[in-house]
């Protein structure tokens, strides 16, 4: 189905807001339509700060976690910290190494493989952690769904605190959820549904992090001497797709500001190498740029490698690892496109992709890139999708989901399918058996609700507004509501009526358009679409008929009739700045 445009009515005292916040009432109605009400909660949006973060001592089971390593760390009993081999996982345990290792901790480190090992905690890594005299040891980013695996850490004499932000494990009768919590030490979760933290959407780094100020506090040590470390808090929130509200909102955008100013030298040498201006790097760059160069290391080889780069203690050794990360990246992304190829192609010719929930086989994939995979293929069928691929004897997968399937609490109810399985609403993880992934399909779909309004990509238009209005000051205070990201994402303005002046293809593949809009007032304003080109010419001959398809480029344009919903921008050309849109969304009519 064609996506479904719907235009935000969130009523609100727009002109008093404007004065009250200093800020007009455009920018005010946007605030709204992002439900954020109230004077503190406007005031929190706009100006925000680390004052403004919660009280980490407030998460259940802290001030054990906290009491626990105080004396750890003066008995000198070596500790270990187990990570896991994304983003989070990488960014969480460096910011538990270096706040331990800043109070004198006999510290060290361990992350899966994510082949061999798998995701999270398990008996090979507690068992090396034992060989080495290890006495305590930490999780982050996992450990939640890792209850026989501490059960047996225990019975070998360790301590086990578990810091994650995971679902926790529950069994569903008659309705009512029976959560499972692991037997560790301390478990510190914002999910728990003991914990009266306010902010439950932190990931796994934030965790770490909240543990480390609580810890320093009460070793009466200054927790700003830790606050370098929320470059990593934010490239970890938005590297693993959190919402960017509340205090994630607070971390992202205080990490960003002193990225620019990093004295890492890992990060530094990656964004060198990356070709970012540390000056102006922004959650984009994050999530599409670096995070994945940090993220290919656990996929295609091993996450230390990622974690050595942000230990890097000379500029020639974080070059070096810059440059691999890069390269294993790039390598990352052509296997990903050819699998995203194969996952389509079952979509639209087997049976598999007739159904509700995607639950597609690629037994060739690279484990490590199912996640991407389903990711891509959501996007494009807007349904939840699972792909599944070859793991030795077993099989292994990675889910994503959408806004309306949660994804976790459906699995549950095909959980004695699965050897293990653990997420959360909008992604997951499973291991099965090979001979279960058919029943796997069928059940998962037999017990799924999801109506066609579901799968329909729903795009929320926050105002429609001529060419006019996009002007620089316009640009400057939009930028009050950045960062952007998921939860947080850029203002969608649209605008009916509008005709196409001139219009050429550009791009590496001549895939995309560049365009010379004019709106129903007489307002031309340049315009670029990053889309299908190919797509939107074939939307043509369907609307307008072949001939003006075949020259459109010609003076075919010059017949066609837009809506179209965009973000408004600048573009840089040969030192000269002009004001463009980016169109993000189209319907011919």
């Amino acid at each position: 189905m064609k996506e479904r445009w719907v235009l935000l009515r969130k009523g609100a005292d727009f002109a008093g807001i404007g004065k009250k916040f200093h800020i007009s009432p455009r920018l005010a109605c946007l605030i709204r339509n992002r439900d954020i009400v109230g004077d503190e909660q406007i005031e929190n949006y706009l100006y925000g700060t680390i004052a403004d973060l919660g009280d980490g001592m407030l998460m259940k089971d802290m001030d054990r976690a906290v009491e626990i390593l105080m004396e750890k760390i003066r008995e000198g009993a070596p500790i270990r910290i187990i990570g896991d081999y994304d983003i989070d996982g990488v960014c969480a345990t460096y910011i538990l190494l270096e706040g331990l290792k800043g109070l004198g901790a006999v510290a060290d480190t361990d992350i899966p493989d994510r082949i061999t090992d798998g995701y999270g905690l398990n008996r090979h890594l507690i068992d090396r952690a034992f060989e080495a005299g290890t006495d305590t040891i930490i999780t982050c980013d996992n450990g939640i769904a890792a209850a026989e695996e501490i059960a047996y850490g225990k019975g070998l004499g360790m301590t086990v605190i578990v810091t994650d932000h995971h679902e926790v494990p529950f069994d569903e009768e008659d309705g009512e959820k029976k959560y499972h919590l692991p037997p560790a030490d301390a478990v510190v979760d914002p999910k728990r549904t003991d914990c009266s933290y306010s902010f439950k959407g932190l990931c796994g780094a934030a965790v770490a992090y909240k543990l480390m100020e609580a810890l320093y506090e009460a070793m009466g040590k200054d927790s700003s001497d830790i606050d370098y470390l929320m470059e990593e808090v934010a490239f970890a929130t938005v590297g693993d797709v959190m919402d960017l509200t509340g205090e994630n909102r607070i971390f992202v955008r205080q990490g960003l500001e002193m990225l620019q100013s990093t004295s890492n030298l890992g990060l530094r040498a990656l964004m060198e190498c990356t070709g970012i201006d540390r000056k102006t790097v922004n959650t984009y760059h994050i999530g599409f740029v670096l995070g994945p160069c940090l993220n290919a290391s656990g996929r295609l080889d091993t996450a230390k490698r990622a974690l050595a780069l942000l230990e890097a203690g000379a500029k020639q050794e974080a070059d070096v690892l810059a440059g691999d990360l890069k390269a294993l990246n790039d390598s990352r992304k052509e296997m990903t496109e050819e699998a995203v190829r194969q996952a389509a192609e079952q979509v639209e010719h087997t049976e598999a992709g007739r159904q509700k929930v995607l639950v597609l086989y690629l037994p060739d994939c690279h484990e490590s890139l199912a996640g991407i995979v389903a990711g891509r293929i959501r996007e494009r069928y807007c349904r939840p999708v699972f792909v599944i691929t070859d793991s030795g004897e077993m099989a292994k997968g990675s889910g994503r989901s959408i806004e309306a399937y949660h994804m976790y609490e459906e699995m549950n109810k095909c959980r004695n399918l699965f050897v293990k399985f653990g997420g959360h609403k909008l992604a997951a993880g499973l291991t099965l058996k090979k001979e279960n992934i058919e029943k796997f399909r069928q059940d998962i779909n037999a017990v799924c609700t999801l109506t066609e309004t579901d799968m329909t990509e729903k795009v929320s238009i926050d105002m429609q507004m001529p060419f006019s209005c996009v002007t620089e000051e316009l640009l400057e205070e939009l930028k009050l509501l950045e960062p952007f990201g998921k939860g947080n994402t850029k203002p969608v303005f649209a605008e009916k009526n509008v005709s196409i002046v001139s219009c050429r293809l550009i791009g590496k593949n001549r895939n995309m358009l560049r365009m010379r809009l004019c709106d129903g007032a007489g307002t031309d304003m340049d315009a670029v679409y990053f889309g299908d080109a190919v797509g939107f010419l074939e939307e043509v001959g369907e609307r307008y008929g072949k001939t003006v398809r075949d020259h459109f480029f010609e003076d075919g344009y010059r017949r066609i009739r837009l809506s179209v919903t965009y973000y408004p921008g600048v573009n840089e050309y040969m030192g000269q700045k002009t004001m463009q849109i980016v169109v993000t969304h189209y319907q011919i009519v």
